[in-house]
């Protein structure tokens, strides 16, 4: 009878120390196809770049190419992450699938790449990168972390005055897979 109770017991705190999989992101085992489908931070990056297009859409010209910049760390412009880069993979995807012509700057011989940061962009490189690949405008970001959340801003830049014709802002929670990117374990 002991036996049965202790077996009764163990089970009842394993289940109730199991952390099941979550919609956020934040798994406790291996995350399924099921899970992933469901994760939320590839559809916020996607819907932050359609805020984008919907502000800057009648201040772009068809036909003139945009160029996408890494997001880097806003305590640190010259730090980028994995994070960082996905999100700039990911609007300028959405930016191509919406009709815009986008430079991929990993193919572009004359462009400074940093190890391990990505194309980053600075205020004073973005006017002569823009007229050098001919790029109507830029976008750029940022982003913060706190303990629980990152902050994120993207804006398009107009090259040849540096004036922002979008912009939008939100907010990811520090879940498992983004603290992740972030090189936070």
């Amino acid at each position: 009878m002991k036996r049965y109770l202790l077996i009764l017991v163990s089970a009842l705190a394993l289940t109730a120390c199991a952390d099941l999989s979550s919609s956020n992101g934040s798994y406790s085992s291996t995350p399924t196809w099921e899970d992933a489908a469901t994760n939320k931070l590839t559809p916020q990056n996607h819907e932050a770049a359609d805020k984008l297009i919907e502000q800057a859409k009648l201040r772009l010209e068809s036909g003139r190419p945009l160029i996408v910049a890494t997001l880097v760390n806003i305590n640190a412009l010259e730090e980028s992450s994995p994070l960082g880069r996905m999100i700039a993979e990911q609007v300028s995807g959405q930016f191509s699938r919406h009709g815009f012509e986008m430079i991929e700057m990993k193919f572009r011989n004359n462009v400074y790449v940093k190890q391990n940061v990505g194309e980053l962009m600075l205020t004073r490189e973005i006017r002569q990168l823009a007229q050098n690949h001919n790029a109507q405008a830029v976008v750029v970001g940022t982003y913060t972390e706190s303990s629980q959340l990152v902050f994120v801003n993207l804006k398009v830049i107009r090259p040849s005055d540096n004036i922002v014709i979008a912009a939008h802002d939100y907010v990811i929670p520090m879940d498992k897979v983004v603290r992740s990117l972030l090189g936070r374990r």
